[in-house]
């Protein structure tokens, strides 16, 4: 499958850091007075930091990539030095990507001879960095687009039936310029692509359509960047392997715009995966409900 990656010219960039506040991702650092790409994981694509390098030291690369693979992305990281794997390791950390982080560090206990620091002090560096502690956005990426794992809802009795209302929100964030196909809570999961309306249409969106599944939310007539949503629709399906995905319209012509782009989408994978469109009136009704 073809994806779009942010590419850095070290040689061009002077480590300004103007680019690092730009990527909703946080996945570029200034490390080592340059401009690094901490983690492919998390890079969307969208290609936002560009337009902020004054050296043009950053393009956007398209090519074919196979399914993430930790193991090869260390590989990758120990030529660019100790601090470099600090902060891949400490991003997967903060992104509670805890298996990559996992296979990250018996990596590098097992290969020994491929790099010269103690891997227990670099563990220790990584463990002690708590993101609920940080302010800002010095790091880069903005803390209303750091990824988050919600517990179950509170208040559930021994039924699994709720006592008061509760939100059925599994993920953050839920905007499909913001979230990363790769993050592990969309992982296999059944997906809810939902227009921006449905939510405060349907009184029961949260317990009977959200409960069970991890979400992303867009408006197909207002948004920008369909090419971007289509990638990473397809991202969802090729590569986090989602194993349904429901898609909530609302009644409006604008808002097929949502089927279009997931069957766009579909096409350019070779998984088949079940898609179910739903149509809402404006009054929060279920107009039609149908596998398509």
């Amino acid at each position: 499958m073809i994806r779009e990656i942010v590419k850095i010219d070290e040689e061009l960039c002077n480590g300004c850091g103007l680019c690092v506040p730009n990527c909703h991702e946080g996945a570029l650092q200034i490390i080592d007075g340059k401009a690094r790409l901490v983690s492919e994981l998390m890079c969307d694509g969208l290609g936002a930091c560009i337009g902020h390098c004054p050296e043009g030291a950053i393009t956007i690369e398209k090519r074919e990539a196979a399914p993430y693979n930790e193991t090869e992305v260390m590989k990758d990281m120990l030529p660019k030095g100790k601090n470099t794997v600090i902060a891949h390791l400490k991003h997967l950390y903060d992104h509670n990507e805890t298996g990559f982080l996992q296979e990250a560090i018996g990596f590098l206990e097992q290969n020994t001879a491929s790099h010269d620091f103690d891997v227990d002090e670099l563990i220790d560096e990584v463990y002690e960095t708590k993101p609920e502690t940080r302010q800002g956005c010095e790091t880069g990426g903005c803390p209303g687009s750091r990824p988050v794992v919600f517990d179950a809802p509170a208040g559930m009795n021994h039924q699994g039936a709720a006592t008061h209302q509760h939100s059925m929100l599994r993920q953050w964030p839920v905007q499909l310029h913001l979230i990363n196909p790769m993050a592990q809570y969309f992982q296999k999961a059944d997906l809810l692509v939902a227009a921006d309306c449905t939510a405060f249409s349907m009184g029961n969106f949260h317990t009977e359509w959200l409960k069970g599944k991890s979400l992303i939310i867009a408006c197909p007539k207002l948004d920008h960047g369909a090419e971007m949503y289509i990638n990473k629709l397809a991202m969802h399906i090729e590569d986090a392997k989602v194993n349904t995905i429901t898609i909530l319209m609302m009644e409006v012509p604008c808002c097929g715009g949502l089927l279009s782009m997931v069957r766009e989408a579909k096409q350019m994978c070779s998984r088949n995966v079940p898609v179910k469109s739903v149509i809402v009136g404006i009054r929060g009704e279920i107009i039609s409900e149908e596998w398509v």
